[in-house]
C-alpha cells in the first residue's frame, strides 16, 4: 500500500504564540512529532505534502475574511512552516510537494487528488493544525475520495479543545479514520 503524508497548515500564524490565528501551546507541543514524522516519511520515500492555507489581505469575496482575522496573508512569515518543520523543509524541499490551498480541504480547488492517484497512494497520513477544521475538512473530502485514512493523535491540534475531541471521535466513529494514539 503505497502512502502520502500531509502535513496541513503547520504555519507560523496558526503555532507561533504570537501568530495571527494560533492554537499556540497545543501546537507548539506538535512540532518534534511532526518534523520526525515527515523526516521518516521522507527517508521512506514516501510522498510528502505541505498544504498551506493563502490568503490576499483584505479579499472580499473569500469567505474566511469575515470569520477570522486575516491569517496566512501570501508574501508574509506567518505562512512559513512553524519551528524545526521549516528547517528541515528547506533541507529536503526537493523531496516535498508544497501546494498552496485557499479552502480548509486540501483537495478543495487543487490537484491533490491527481497528485495522489498518479503515485498509486492509497493511504493519507494527516498532522498539522486544526483538528477541527482542516484537518477535519481534509479528512472528509478524502473519505469521500476512497483513501484510506491515518490521523495522528500527538500531531493534530486546535484552539477549540472541544472541537479538537469532537473531531478524533467523528474520525473514528463516523469516517472509520484509523487514530494512531
Amino acid at each position: 500500500m503505497k502512502k502520502a503524508l500531509l502535513v496541513i497548515d503547520y504555519t507560523m500564524d496558526f503555532v507561533a504564540e504570537d501568530g495571527a490565528l494560533t492554537c499556540g501551546e497545543p501546537g507548539i507541543h506538535l512540532e518534534k512529532y511532526i518534523t520526525e514524522l515527515t523526516g521518516k516519511f521522507l527517508d521512506d520515500n514516501h510522498f510528502v505534502v505541505m498544504p498551506v492555507d493563502v490568503h490576499d489581505l483584505d479579499d472580499l469575496y473569500h469567505p474566511e475574511t469575515k470569520q477570522f482575522p486575516p491569517h496566512n496573508i501570501r508574501g508574509t512569515t506567518g505562512r512559513n512552516l512553524y519551528g524545526s518543520l521549516q528547517q528541515l523543509y528547506d533541507e529536503r524541499k526537493e523531496e516535498i510537494h508544497w501546494m498552496d490551498k485557499t479552502r480548509f480541504s486540501a483537495f478543495a480547488g487543487t490537484d491533490l487528488e491527481l497528485l495522489l492517484r498518479a503515485r498509486r497512494i492509497t493511504e493519507l497520513h494527516l498532522v498539522g493544525v486544526c483538528t477541527d477544521i482542516c484537518i477535519l475538512h481534509t479528512a472528509v473530502d478524502a473519505y469521500n475520495r476512497g483513501f484510506d485514512i491515518v490521523v495522528h493523535e500527538k500531531g493534530v491540534a486546535s484552539f477549540d479543545p472541544a472541537g479538537h475531541a469532537w473531531a478524533l471521535r467523528h474520525f473514528e466513529n463516523t469516517l472509520g479514520v484509523t487514530v494512531v494514539r
